[in-house]
């Protein structure tokens, strides 16, 4: 089995408060999940909409203390295990960590299981994580019940700013966090990791100045942002469509990138939510 893959987020938050938010079942059902049942230290379970095969609990706890939940997960058939782990970033700030065994890039890019939506998963979890000690509007949770993929956000910012902050090849590198080149014009190329990475680039299918972008992500299908200013603000509509088997794995990645965009477009002292 390979190494598990590890998520770290900076939370804005005293490492006691944040180790409240990570066990308390009220404030789990505001970040995690739809359901959750937690009496440490023998029982931590969440499931609901919002969760991978959340049809059920499907957690076991393993080990809880001050600083660390473990739970085993089982996920198509294959119990994987989950540790939350939360340390010090100075008085009034906590890093928060997810480690997570049995992901595996081919799965998620294949969607060949469900575990293949585990790492953009838990950055949306922690993204939302984040936003409840921020106290701004969390970002949307899916629904692995629906295979319709529609998330709306509302940011302080006009269509224009956030519209550059959509087509920039260097803004949309600073936010996403990951290298993406971009060619602003119906026809041009949409590069996750660039023009010189392996694999054919998406292509810009609409473009409609501070209004409107789609980009045709092949079998995953068309990725629409929709934008509508009002009071100088502006509603951020994302949508994924023309899909053949609905792709939660990539859907996940794009809506909690909204997270960071929000961040990114009103803060002016903004700062990434992930760390390296």
């Amino acid at each position: 089995m390979s190494d598990p893959m590890i998520i770290r987020a900076r939370v804005p938050a005293p490492v006691k408060q944040v180790r409240h938010a990570l066990t308390d079942p009220d404030t789990l059902r505001v970040w995690l999940a739809e359901h959750v049942e937690v009496e440490l230290p023998d029982r931590f379970e969440f499931w609901g909409r919002f969760t991978p095969e959340g049809d059920a609990p499907h957690q076991r706890l393993l080990h809880a203390d001050d600083r660390t939940v473990r739970f085993a997960w089982t996920l198509d058939g294959v119990e994987t295990t989950t540790e939350f782990a939360v340390e010090e970033d100075g008085p009034d700030a906590a890093i928060v960590s997810v480690s997570q065994s049995h992901f595996d890039m081919r799965e998620a890019m294949a969607e060949s299981s469900v575990r293949g939506v585990l790492q953009t998963y838990w950055y949306l979890v922690l993204a939302n994580l984040v936003e409840h000690f921020e106290g701004r509007a969390l970002t949307p949770k899916p629904d692995f019940t629906s295979a319709e993929l529609r998330a709306e956000v509302l940011i302080d910012a006009p269509p224009a700013k956030v519209y550059a902050s959509l087509i920039d090849s260097e803004a949309v590198t600073r936010w996403f966090g990951y290298p993406i080149e971009i060619e602003p014009r119906v026809g041009g190329r949409y590069a996750m990791g660039g023009f010189d990475a392996e694999g054919e680039p998406a292509k810009i299918l609409e473009l409609e100045t501070d209004r409107r972008m789609s980009v045709d992500w092949g079998p995953v299908g068309v990725g629409t942002w929709e934008l509508e200013g009002s009071g100088g603000k502006t509603r951020l509509t994302l949508v994924q469509s023309g899909f053949d088997r609905t792709p939660y794995a990539g859907w996940l990645g794009s809506v909690s990138g909204l997270a960071d965009l929000r961040r990114f477009v009103e803060m002016a002292d903004w700062s990434p939510i992930w760390l390296s």
